[in-house]
């Protein structure tokens, strides 16, 4: 190392030792060095809370787009309409954040679907500020979102009103009945929740895919007029073996005849005897001795076979049981016949032949008794109408009594002349006991047609129900009335030899549906194109049993409490009509024929259309009431515009909050379904 170079280096070490030495102007320097880590810190705060803040409003659009398209959706595909949905989706996400929120550019966003799951990304550039002085000028963040429809396990039961009115249209301006509209409706409503296309022509497009097998959907079905038809879905131990009906029972003319056929001997005597000889007789003239006594003539002695003779003893009877006896007497035995000749005479000899005779051999005697058999001819002689209580236990299998037979018929006296007639059962029922009252706030504890989840007994009568046989009614008329209208019937007993007829209406609607899966839209369709329109409208009676048919506490708790891996069920009860109550005395309904059974109004009154309708009103609303207090949805659907503003109140107060429609054409009733569907389809982010 040079000289030069040596004092260079030891110059400069002199120089740091003395600056070391010298702390004048320390603090300058110290903070000159320390800006550079605390401008990265700051800078690095606060572009880093930009960077959050942005990511989060980033994601709350996502989201918020995600589920506007996926509701959008519905049960329909992604394709739809130009892809509406994703137009949807976009316009939320847009409607969520800002072109350039805190100074992010580059905004993006992107929708898809994916086995009915809708999948969102979004993305956003963030400018640094301080970062900058590290070499860091932006910041490009990304975030997912996905959303999908995850049903509940969840029963739907539909209580439509198929009336008579449903045949007409809602408007004129429809192109379709209301009962055309109520099936599409009805089936649109399945694509929605149970992911199936059908052969409706819905709104929403075409589903596909199915719930899986992770959720439990079941759907049944309460169609009702006058009736409903739920007789065949029940056990036959639920209902009475006898069962009263406003009819007939012949009035025969009876003759009896007793006979004594096929007697049987009861004893047997037989005794050997031989009887002694009898006297001897004489059996010829005097023959003068002189000219010779004739031979004994042979055999000496001589035999003779004797046939057996019978005697009969008259026949006893017996006053108290009616037995006859009486005996028989055969005697058998061989003659036989001994001669003689005896001399006689002092004077002249004479001689003379006499006879003698003995029989030998048995009698038997036996005694025979002979039972009674009593026989009665009947021969028809009149009718009696009345309320007549008829077997219908013929309706139960006889093999198994708790099976319904196979024929679907019962045999009852009703015939011409007092013959058996095979009367058919459709399946509508006749309600259990009830009480005669004005005010089911509270249903009165009689009632045991309100009463939801009562079981029957067989012990008890008055839980049992009964099935509608309008073959076995007839409409008595009073002596001189025509064969018709209501105004000649008679309330009384009626003795005639008339053939009286059934002049009462009668309607039994489609048979009801228990809550089941319907995994192939096809059985659905077919189901629900089989409701037809015909009857009153009796909208207690339609409640009642959908009520029973969904309750998780009542007749099918068993299937209906839980699924059978033992989860819990939502439950829904879609209840829909098109009008008023419409009731009519002359009705063969549920609480029989009102005209002669009066079990709901006043037993001395013919009822009137006003006294019926105010007990379907009054059940109904109170059936409401029972419905919503067992956590079930109730929902309710006025279609058209036949219903008054006291009919539309009540169905508004039967429904459970915020559940009641109004849909008065065809277009809005199925939007209506489709609602409701969504609103039972709850809509979930999934990440």
């Amino acid at each position: 190392m040079s000289n030069r170079h040596e004092r260079t280096m030891a110059d400069a070490r002199a120089w740091l030792t003395a600056l070391v030495r010298d702390t004048r102007a320390n603090t300058i320097a110290i903070m000159a060095m320390a800006m550079i880590p605390l401008a990265g810190m700051v800078g690095g705060g606060v572009d880093i809370s930009r960077m959050y803040i942005v990511k989060t409003r980033l994601q709350h659009a996502c989201d918020a787009g995600a589920l506007a398209g996926r509701k959008s959706m519905g049960a329909g595909v992604w394709s739809y309409n130009n892809y509406w949905a994703r137009g949807v989706a976009e316009k939320f996400f847009d409607a969520n954040i800002s072109a350039t929120p805190y100074g992010a550019s580059n905004l993006t966003r992107s929708f898809s679907e994916q086995a009915g799951k809708v999948i969102g990304t979004a993305s956003a550039t963030v400018p640094m500020t301080l970062m900058r002085i590290f070499g860091r000028t932006s910041e490009t963040l990304t975030v997912t979102c996905d959303a999908e429809m995850r049903l509940p396990n969840t029963d739907v039961m539909f209580v439509l009103d198929v009336t008579g009115s449903m045949g007409s249209k809602a408007v004129s301006s429809d192109s379709d009945t209301k009962i055309e509209s109520l099936r599409t409706a009805v089936k649109c409503f399945y694509e929605i929740v149970a992911r199936l296309d059908t052969d409706a022509m819905c709104t929403h497009g075409q589903p596909a895919g199915g719930t899986g097998d992770q959720v439990q959907i079941r759907f049944g079905f309460v169609p009702y007029n006058t009736n409903v038809n739920v007789g065949r879905l029940l056990s036959p131990d639920w209902f009475a073996n006898e069962w009263k009906y406003q009819s007939r029972e012949p009035v025969w003319h009876t003759e009896t005849t007793t006979t004594y056929p096929n007697p049987i001997e009861t004893d047997r005597d037989v005794s050997n005897n031989t009887s002694a000889w009898s006297p001897f007789e004489d059996t010829s003239t005097y023959i003068d001795w002189w000219g010779g006594c004739p031979a004994i003539p042979t055999p000496n002695p001589g035999t003779q076979v004797m046939n057996g003779t019978t005697t009969t003893s008259d026949p006893v009877i017996n006053p108290q049981t009616g037995v006859k006896t009486w005996t028989e007497t055969t005697v058998n035995g061989t003659l036989q016949t001994q001669y003689r000749t005896v001399k006689q005479g002092w004077g002249d000899i004479r001689c003379m032949l006499q006879k003698s005779t003995r029989t030998t051999g048995s009698s038997v005697t036996i005694t025979y008794s002979a039972q009674p058999v009593t026989t009665t001819e009947k021969t028809f002689q009149r009718w009696r109408y009345a309320q007549v209580t008829h077997d219908i236990s013929g309706l139960k299998d006889p093999a198994d009594v708790h099976q319904w037979n196979d024929t679907g018929t019962v045999e009852l006296p009703i015939g011409a002349n007092g013959a058996m007639r095979s009367i058919p059962w459709d399946g509508c029922i006749e309600e259990r006991a009830t009480v005669r009252a004005t005010n089911f706030s509270p249903i009165p504890s009689g009632a045991y047609d309100l009463n939801i989840d009562l079981v029957p007994a067989e012990n008890d009568p008055a839980t049992l129900w009964g099935p509608a046989l309008p073959g076995a009614i007839f409409t008595r008329q009073a002596t001189g009335s025509s064969n018709g209208s209501t105004n000649g019937w008679n309330s009384a007993e009626v003795f005639s030899e008339q053939n009286y007829v059934n002049n009462s209406s009668y309607s039994c609607p489609s048979e009801s549906r228990l809550l089941q899966t319907w995994p192939t839209a096809s059985a659905f369709e077919d189901y629900v194109d089989g409701l037809t329109p015909n009857g009153n409208t009796y909208h207690d009676i339609g409640l009642i049993w959908g009520a029973r048919l969904i309750s998780p506490t009542g007749l099918f708790a068993a299937s209906n409490a839980k699924t059978p891996k033992g989860g819990d069920i939502e439950r829904h009860l879609i209840f829909m009509t098109d009008g008023d109550t419409v009731t009519s005395a002359a009705n063969y309904a549920a609480y029989g024929l009102p005209w002669f059974d009066r079990r709901q109004t006043s037993a001395s009154a013919v009822p009137s259309s006003g006294d019926l309708t105010n007990q379907v009103n009054a059940r109904f609303s109170a059936m409401c009431t029972a419905v919503k207090n067992m956590n079930i949805t109730l929902w309710v659907i006025s279609f058209g515009s036949g219903s008054n503003e006291t009919t539309e109140q009540r169905l508004e107060n039967c429904a459970s909050a915020n559940r009641y429609f109004v849909a008065r054409d065809s277009a809005t009733l199925q939007q209506t379904f489709r609602s409701i569907a969504d609103e039972i389809s709850q809509l979930r982010l999934t990440r």
